[in-house]
């Protein structure tokens, strides 16, 4: 893989899906931290079935502390480990109150700080509430980092670190969404959609599927 091919990888994305965002529903930072929190192990979909009713309500960190501990754990009970998410989406709610002002923090550091937030929850906060240039690497972009050489690492980190050293600058922002739907929808963990895959012809994979 060289600097030529990863850009029009992502020239093809771009051209196809000009402004891609998360599948999570949300309205502010906060809610959208809540989701990805929630989003661990478990998919965007059940998240978003069990955060419709939730959020048409709770719009900030005091609302869902009015909410209450029990009455959010069943809002949620759908969705794996929810005893330990509601506990820790409760806790974080406090923290907020008492030091943000009910606002989401700005930088990694204090976003990892909050109960249930890991360094891929930070960057996707950074990346698609606040507009930074992180790359949250989730399975889905691990193996598409490395199935198609984009930026082969052996741990999760690693491939953050390439990503970032290897995406042209100009695709940064975005280049989370894309990874991520891509291998969602189109290079799939089994048997991924060669034959519908729009950079077939850039990807370094040997077992193309017919």
């Amino acid at each position: 893989m060289n600097k030529q091919k990863r850009a029009e990888i992502f020239a093809r994305f771009q051209a196809a899906n000009p402004n891609p965002t998360t599948e999570l529903e949300y309205e502010n930072p906060f809610q959208l931290l809540i989701a990805v929190i929630l989003s661990a192990q478990a998919t965007d979909k059940s998240v978003n079935i069990a955060t419709r009713p939730i959020f048409a309500t709770c719009k900030t960190a005091q609302d869902i502390l009015d909410m209450g501990l029990e009455k959010f754990t069943e809002a949620i009970r759908r969705i794996g480990l929810y005893k330990t998410k509601a506990s820790n989406v409760l806790k974080t709610c406090e923290i907020l109150v008492q030091q943000y002002h009910g606002e989401v923090p700005h930088t990694r550091e204090q976003l990892e700080a909050l109960p249930g937030v890991g360094r891929k929850t930070a960057n996707v906060i950074l990346n698609t509430a606040f507009g930074q240039l992180t790359m949250a690497v989730d399975t889905h972009i691990f193996r598409v980092s490395n199935r198609t050489g984009i930026a082969p690492g052996k741990t999760v980190l690693e491939v953050e670190k390439q990503l970032l050293k290897f995406v042209p600058k100009e695709y940064l922002l975005n280049a989370h969404h894309w990874l991520i739907l891509h291998g969602r929808y189109i290079c799939l963990a089994r048997k991924p959609k060669c034959p519908n895959c729009s950079i077939n012809d850039l990807c370094d994979y040997k077992q193309k599927t017919v």
